[in-house]
């Protein structure tokens, strides 16, 4: 496997792991009992679909850890994700839900990107 698409399923997959830690810190919080894995997926389905068509609108595989590349698949995973958890999931989006979702999404998914950045020693935006 080529470097280049190690790089990219590796920002795939830390996209994916940044939404998945996102509902295990809130399930945690809301001591969310029943079948951990079903109510996980079940609370990140909506997120990781948005996510998937984030990478695809956005064509994150062109520079997967920029910065700005973060902050474009936050923005649809966001967005997104919340219209369809509450039009299509048909689950709540109370305000402080959407507030917490974009906060810590944002850090989850730009701050991967920064910490990768700095450790490589490329400027953070291109």
């Amino acid at each position: 496997m080529t470097e280049t698409r190690l790089r990219l399923l590796g920002a795939a997959g830390l996209d994916v792991v940044a939404v998945l830690v996102f509902v295990i810190i809130g399930r945690r919080n809301h001591h969310e009992g029943g079948n951990v894995a079903v109510g996980a997926l079940r609370v990140a389905a909506p997120f990781l679909i948005a996510l998937a068509a984030g990478w695809i609108a956005t064509r994150a595989w062109r520079a997967p850890t920029l910065l700005r590349t973060g902050a474009q698949l936050w923005a649809c995973t966001v967005v997104l994700g919340l219209l369809l958890r509450r039009l299509v999931f048909d689950r709540g989006t109370a305000v402080a839900f959407i507030i917490v979702t974009a906060i810590t999404l944002a850090v989850l998914l730009i701050g991967w990107r920064a910490v990768a950045r700095s450790q490589s020693g490329r400027p953070p935006v291109q």
